[in-house]
């Protein structure tokens, strides 16, 4: 596939490396200002970026805790599911700089997930042009979808993940001899943020996966052929995602497996259009 570049007499003429290598940086560079932007804008938000966001899952009122305490009592099991209480590790600073780096660090991960479908737009508009019009029908709804699917991912990490790992992690004891949970800020808001990020990461296999059906590396077939590979990998991500028991793990792979047989149909559903198109 050979890129496009208009010249000054309005014709299509074929980019150099060095041509393409300038389209780059000017998408990069505008990808780093949107983020800049949103970043400076969030900074003045930051009471509710930590207090609201953050730390929203070690209070008793997070959104997450009241749905699962009404579903509870929906479902006549008394207070079983209710989070009635205040996580109870404390939060501690061990770096003379720690507070200002999470607080650059939290509000910069928020930027960037709230500036993933510019970016998303703008490797588009690189990768687009290079694509010849046959290419481009399959894919043209790659930035809703992959916006769509990463902010799906972002949300489930958040408020499914994330709080059943606070949870766990902070009623987990090792001895019946009382042991106080002194966590570093930075240990905090680094799990909180790297869990919903790669959520929102894992979530676009769909789309990686139409992708690469699209172009003839993988195949329905292939998918189907390593079900059983893709449930142990399955496993594992959930074992290093959620925390070390069986319920977590088995609730985190649950829609991992899912995603993976959504991406059988979608590379199915690839493989159609593309048989139709030859016929």
């Amino acid at each position: 596939m050979a890129g496009w570049l208009k010249n000054i007499t309005g014709k299509n003429e074929p980019m150099s490396f060095l041509d393409h290598l300038e389209a780059l940086r000017w998408h990069i560079l505008r990808s780093v200002l949107a983020l800049t932007i949103v970043t400076s804008v969030l900074f003045f938000y930051s009471n509710f970026i930590f207090d609201t966001v953050l730390f929203g899952p070690t209070h008793p009122d997070f959104i997450t805790y009241r749905a699962l305490c009404k579903l509870s009592n929906l479902l006549h099991l008394g207070n079983v599911l209710c989070v009635e209480n205040k996580v109870q590790f404390k939060l501690v600073n061990t770096q003379i700089w720690g507070q200002l780096t999470m607080y650059m660090w939290g509000t910069i991960v928020a930027g960037l997930i709230i500036t993933i479908p510019y970016i998303l737009w703008e490797i588009w508009r690189f990768v687009g042009p290079a694509l010849k019009p046959n290419e481009i029908k399959p894919v043209r709804g790659f930035v809703y979808a992959a916006s769509a699917l990463f902010l799906l991912g972002a949300g489930f990490g958040y408020y499914i993940i994330v709080p059943w790992t606070v949870n766990f992690l902070n009623n987990f004891q090792i001895s019946r001899t009382p042991v106080d949970n002194l966590l570093s800020i930075n240990s905090y808001i680094s799990t909180v943020t790297s869990l919903v990020l790669w959520m929102g990461i894992i979530f676009e296999l769909p789309v990686l996966t139409y992708l690469l059906t699209s172009i003839g590396v993988i195949s329905s077939s292939f998918l189907r052929k390593y079900r059983k590979h893709a449930i142990v990998a399955v496993l594992i991500v959930a074992a290093l995602i959620a925390p070390p028991d069986v319920a977590s793990q088995i609730f985190v792979s649950i829609p991992l497996y899912l995603l993976f047989e959504v991406s059988i149909f979608v590379s199915k559903y690839c493989e159609r259009k593309k048989t139709l198109k030859t016929i």
